[in-house]
C-alpha cells in the first residue's frame, strides 16, 4: 500500500479534514471518548455521519482479537482494519486506521498504550468460563495486582456498599440483553472520593445468546466534582435560610402564580403545595394589614421599584408572626414580569425592641446610678443636669455645677476655648487638680425642639499614666532597657535643632562576630551578652553621653558635647575599649570587641538621619579593616552615603515633572475578557535605564515619598483609563496599588475623590489595592473612609492575601470586595497540596461572602485550569499578558478577549 498521506491539519493544529470513503479513517479522543472523526471513520464504522461516533469510547470502537484489529459496528458486526498511526498531544489521542494491510497494523502493545494514554482500561467477560479478563491499564487504573485470581472479588469489595445493588443489576441486564446497545453505570470506590464510569456491550453467538461482554472503565472523579460542589452550595444556601428564618419567593404578575422556597412554607406553617397563587398568599396576611400590603405589592408590580415592608401573617395554627419582606422586579421574562424577593421572620427582634422601649424608664434610672459621669448641656454649652458620678468626679455638687460652661470646667492645660466634642479633654476639679477624661458626645433634640448635648465623661487619668508607660516601653529596647530607634531619632532631632548642634557626635557600634555566639551557645546566651554590654556602656560612658540599642547587635552612643568628652577621636577610642572585654556567659568567658564608626555634623543642615547614615558607613569601613577598629566619617564616606540621597532627589524631581510612566497588566475573566488593568509604575532613569518598583520603592520609602508617589500613580492611571476604548461592550476598570496613601490618612477620601472627579472616570471602574497587612486592625476612622468611597462605587482589593497576619477566618472581616490570591500559592497549586488547599479555601470563603476572587501570577495552563475548576473568577499573570506600556495596552483592548486555555 502506498504511504498514507496525513490528513489536512494535525493533532496539534486545526481540525483534521474529512477524507473520502476510500481513504483512511481517523478519530480524535480525549479522556477515552471520541470528540472528532472524519467520513472515512464513519464509513468503516458503519454509520451515516462522523457525528454519530462522537461520545463513543475508543475501546468500544477499536478492538483486538485473534484475527487482528477490528472496527466494531452498531449492528454487532465488525470490519478488520489496520491501525496506521498513533499520535498524542495535550491530553488528546489521534488514531488513524484503514483497510487491512500486511504488516501495517500495530499490535496489542499499541492498543494497551492507547488505553493508558486515554486514562481508561478495558475488560472482557467470557460467559462460558464465568471469568472476566482485565487489561493491564485497567489494573493500573484500579490499583490491583495484575493477574490476581481474586481480582473481581477485590474490586467488588472496594465498591461502595450503596452501589453494590446497582452492580448486580448492571451485570444481569448485560447477560439478559437482546440487542448490542451499550449500557453505562457510575459507581464509587469505598473509602475514597473516586468515581468510575463503566460502559459495557454484549456480544452474541450464532444462536443469539450472549457469549461475551466487553467494556471499558474510566475514572470521572474530576467531572463529577463540580456537581458535588453545586450540591454542597445548595445545601449551604438552604441551611443559611433556615438559620436566618429567611424564605424566598417569586410572583408572576401576569398569571398570579407564585413559587415559594421550602423555608417560606415553613415560615407560613403550611405544607408545600403544587401551586401557590398571589390570592392564596394574601389569605395568610393579617386582616388588619391585608389592604395596605396588597397596595404595596401592586405598586411594586406597576412601578418596578424595590419594596421593603413589615407586616403580620396568621399561620394555620393561629400563631401571629411578623415578616420583613423585600421585593424587586425582574422584567423581560418570556412568561411575563416576575417579582422576586425574600421574607424573614423578625417576630423575636420586634418583640425585643418592644421590651427595650418599655425599659426606657429603667435606662433613665440607670443613668442616675451609673459610675460614669454623665452631663446634659444646652446649646450654649452650659451644664443643665448631671448625675452623681460627674459631681463626684469634679468634686462639686449639682447646684454649683449648674450653669457652668464647658470653658469654666476645663483645666488651663487644655485650651478652654475648644468647643465641646468627643475626644480627650482635661477637666478641672473644685481643688484645681487636672482630671483627664475621654468624652463621648451625642447631639439630640428635646420634645420641645430645643437641642441639647448628652456627654459621657470617662476618667482616663490612670489609663493616661499607663499609656505614658507604654510609650516608654515603645521607645526603649525590651531586652536591654536602653533607648531604641524611635528614642534615638527623637533625641537627635532635639540636639541638632538646638544651639550646641555643632558639638554633637554619634558613634555607631557593631559587635564583631556576634553571630558565632548565637550559633554556638544559642540565642539566650547571645541575649545575656547583649545585656552585659549594655550595662557596661551605661556605667562607662562619659557624662553627657547616652547609649542606645538600634537592633540586633548594633548600639549607638549619642554625645551632647564631644569637647567635654575629649573630642570625637578620644570618645570613639574609649567606646571601643568598653566593648573590648571578656564577659562571663553560661560558664564561659567570652572575649568580644566591636567595630565603631563615628560622625559629627558636617554643617548646619545635618539631620539625625544624616548622622546615622554617616556613622553607619564609617562603621562598615572600620569593620573592613578588622575587628575592634575605629573609623571616622570623612568626606568620601559621606559622599557615598549621600549617593542614596541623590537618587532620592532625582525621584522627587521625576515625580514633580511627570518623569515616571505606567505599565498595565490585564486582569481577565474565564473567557479571556479583560476586566481590569493593574497600573504598575516604572522610572525611565536618565542614566540607569528603565527601573522597576523594586529598585526605587525603598528609596521612596526612606525619603517619605510613598504618599506622593501614590498620588501621582492615582492621577495618571485615572487620566489614561479615561481614554481606553470599550471591550466586549463595557469599560475596563483600573486598579491602583497604594502603599503610602492609606485609609488611615486624614486626607485619604479627599485625595481619592478629587482624583476620580477630576479624571471623569466612573467611580465603579476604580479599584484600590492594599496589601493584606493594611487591613489588620483597622481603626473606625479608616473603616469609615473606606465605606464612604465604597458607597460611591469604588472597590477595594486585598493584595497578596494569605501572606500577612490574617487567617482565613479574618477574610469575612476585611472591608474589601476583591480578594487576590498571592502568587506564591498559585505557583505551587499543581505540585503542593497545601498551596492548593489554601487557594481553594480562599476561593470558597470569598464566594460564600460575596467577594470576587482574583489569582495573581498565573503562568501556566495547568495553573489556569485548576484555578478555574475551583471557581476563581479572574486571572492575572504572564500566561495571559505581561505588563505593557500604555499605548500597547490600548491596542490590546482593541483586539478583544485574550487567549485562554481551553476548557
Amino acid at each position: 500500500m502506498a504511504e498514507l498521506v496525513e490528513p489536512a491539519g494535525s493533532a496539534r493544529g486545526s481540525a483534521l479534514s474529512d477524507s473520502s470513503p476510500a481513504e483512511a479513517g481517523w478519530v480524535r479522543c480525549s479522556d477515552g471518548l471520541v470528540v472528532q472523526a472524519n467520513l472515512g471513520a464513519a464509513v468503516l464504522a458503519g454509520v451515516h455521519a462522523p457525528d454519530e461516533l462522537v461520545g463513543q469510547s475508543l475501546a468500544g470502537l477499536l478492538a483486538e482479537d485473534e484475527s487482528g484489529q477490528r472496527v466494531l459496528r452498531p449492528d454487532g458486526t465488525s470490519v478488520e482494519v489496520t491501525a496506521l498511526r498513533l499520535e498524542q498531544d495535550a491530553g488528546q489521542v489521534t488514531v488513524v486506521f484503514g483497510p487491512p494491510v500486511n504488516g501495517g497494523r500495530f499490535g496489542a502493545e499499541e492498543l494497551i498504550e492507547v488505553q493508558r494514554i486515554s486514562g481508561l482500561g478495558s475488560f472482557v467477560h467470557v460467559v462460558a468460563e464465568r471469568r472476566t479478563y482485565y487489561s493491564e491499564p485497567l489494573h493500573e487504573l484500579l490499583d490491583v495486582n495484575l493477574g490476581a485470581d481474586d481480582t473481581e472479588a477485590e474490586l467488588l469489595f472496594r465498591t461502595h456498599p450503596e452501589d453494590l445493588p446497582a452492580v448486580i443489576e448492571f451485570r444481569e441486564r448485560l447477560l439478559e440483553c437482546t440487542d448490542s446497545e451499550p449500557i453505562e453505570l457510575e459507581l464509587r470506590e469505598r473509602d475514597t472520593d473516586r468515581v468510575f464510569l463503566v460502559r459495557a456491550q454484549p456480544v452474541f453467538d450464532d444462536a443469539g445468546e450472549v457469549c461475551r461482554v466487553r467494556g471499558i472503565v474510566q475514572e470521572i472523579s474530576k467531572l463529577r466534582a463540580p456537581d458535588r460542589q453545586r450540591g454542597l452550595d445548595r445545601r449551604l444556601f438552604e441551611d443559611a435560610q433556615r438559620v436566618a428564618l429567611l424564605g424566598t419567593w417569586a410572583w408572576n404578575t401576569a398569571t398570579g402564580d407564585c413559587v415559594w422556597s421550602t423555608m417560606l412554607y415553613e415560615l407560613f406553617g403550611v405544607e408545600p403545595r403544587s401551586a401557590m397563587t398571589y390570592d392564596d398568599y394574601l389569605e395568610f396576611v393579617h386582616p388588619d394589614d391585608r389592604s395596605w400590603v396588597d397596595r404595596t405589592w401592586r405598586r411594586l408590580a406597576d412601578s418596578g421599584e424595590a419594596v421593603v415592608c413589615e407586616y403580620r401573617v396568621v399561620r394555620p395554627d393561629s400563631q401571629v408572626r411578623v415578616l420583613r419582606c423585600r421585593g424587586a422586579s425582574f422584567a423581560g421574562r418570556k412568561d411575563g414580569p416576575v417579582m422576586v424577593g425574600t421574607a424573614q421572620d423578625v417576630t423575636e427582634q420586634r418583640s425585643t425592641e418592644s421590651r427595650m422601649q418599655r425599659s426606657s424608664q429603667r435606662f433613665t434610672d440607670l443613668v442616675a446610678i451609673t459610675p460614669v459621669g454623665i452631663g446634659l448641656f444646652d446649646a450654649g454649652e452650659r451644664l443643665v443636669d448631671a448625675n452623681d458620678a460627674l459631681c463626684k468626679l469634679l468634686g462639686m455638687g449639682l447646684e454649683r455645677l449648674r450653669g457652668l460652661t464647658v470653658e469654666k470646667l476645663t483645666h488651663p492645660d487644655h485650651d478652654p476655648r475648644a468647643r465641646l466634642a468627643a475626644g480627650q479633654r482635661v477637666m478641672v476639679t473644685a481643688a484645681g487638680d487636672p482630671v483627664y477624661c475621654e468624652l463621648n458626645v451625642v447631639s439630640s433634640v428635646a420634645d420641645d425642639g430645643r437641642r441639647f448635648w448628652l456627654v459621657v465623661f470617662q476618667d482616663v487619668t490612670e489609663r493616661r499614666r499607663a499609656a505614658e508607660l507604654l510609650r516608654h516601653q515603645a521607645t526603649h529596647d525590651d531586652l536591654t532597657g536602653l533607648p531604641g530607634r524611635a528614642a534615638v531619632n527623637e533625641l537627635l532631632a532635639g540636639l541638632l535643632s538646638g544651639p550646641g548642634a555643632k558639638d554633637v557626635a554619634l558613634l555607631f557600634c557593631d559587635v564583631d562576630n556576634f553571630k558565632r555566639v548565637n550559633d554556638s551557645l544559642g540565642h539566650d546566651a547571645g541575649d545575656e551578652l547583649l545585656v552585659a554590654l549594655a550595662r557596661r556602656l551605661e556605667d562607662g560612658l562619659p557624662e553627657g553621653c547616652t547609649a542606645a540599642r538600634m537592633s540586633g547587635d548594633e548600639y549607638v552612643v549619642i554625645c551632647r558635647d564631644q569637647n567635654k568628652a575629649g573630642g570625637v577621636d578620644e570618645l570613639a577610642t574609649k567606646v571601643a575599649h568598653l566593648f573590648r572585654t571578656a564577659v562571663p556567659v553560661r560558664g564561659q568567658l567570652l572575649r568580644v570587641s566591636a567595630s565603631v564608626g563615628a560622625a559629627v555634623p558636617s554643617g548646619p543642615d545635618t539631620t539625625g538621619a544624616d548622622l546615622l547614615r554617616f556613622a553607619d558607613a564609617a562603621m562598615f569601613e572600620a569593620k573592613r579593616r578588622g575587628a575592634g577598629r575605629v573609623s571616622l566619617a570623612n568626606a568620601a564616606l559621606m559622599a557615598s552615603a549621600d549617593s542614596q540621597m541623590y537618587l532620592e532627589g532625582q525621584l522627587r524631581e521625576a515625580l514633580g515633572n511627570d518623569g515616571l510612566v505606567l505599565y498595565y497588566q490585564p486582569v481577565v475573566g474565564v473567557d479571556g475578557t479583560i476586566l481590569t488593568a493593574e497600573a504598575l509604575v516604572r522610572w525611565p532613569h536618565p542614566d540607569r535605564g528603565l527601573l522597576t518598583p523594586g529598585q526605587f520603592l525603598p528609596v521612596a520609602e526612606q525619603g517619605d515619598l510613598l504618599r506622593d508617589l501614590d498620588r501621582w500613580v492615582l492621577r495618571t492611571a485615572l487620566r489614561e483609563a479615561k481614554t481606553w476604548p470599550e471591550t466586549a461592550g463595557r469599560q475596563v476598570s483600573v486598579a491602583i496599588n497604594l502603599a503610602g496613601l492609606v485609609p488611615g490618612d486624614p486626607e485619604f477620601v479627599d485625595v481619592v475623590a478629587t482624583a476620580i472627579a477630576g479624571s471623569g472616570v466612573e467611580w465603579e471602574r476604580v479599584v484600590l489595592e492594599l496589601v493584606e497587612t493594611s487591613f489588620v486592625d483597622l481603626p473606625s476612622r479608616s473603616r469609615s473612609a473606606m465605606a464612604d468611597l465604597v458607597s460611591r462605587g469604588v472597590r477595594f482589593a486585598v493584595d497578596d492575601f494569605g501572606t500577612g497576619y490574617s487567617s482565613l477566618a479574618r477574610l469575612k472581616e476585611l472591608p474589601a470586595q476583591i480578594i487576590k490570591v498571592d502568587r506564591r500559592f498559585v505557583a505551587g497549586i499543581g505540585t503542593d497540596p497545601s498551596d492548593f488547599a489554601v487557594a481553594r479555601a480562599v476561593v470558597d470563603l470569598a464566594r460564600a461572602m460575596g467577594r470576587t476572587c482574583v489569582a495573581e501570577g498565573v503562568e501556566t495552563a495547568p495553573q489556569f485550569s485548576m484555578l478555574r475548576d475551583i471557581g476563581v473568577e479572574a486571572y492575572q499573570g504572564w500566561l495571559l499578558s505581561r505588563a505593557v506600556p500604555a499605548d500597547e495596552f490600548r491596542a490590546l483592548l482593541e483586539l478583544g478577549p485574550l487567549h485562554v486555555p481551553p476548557t
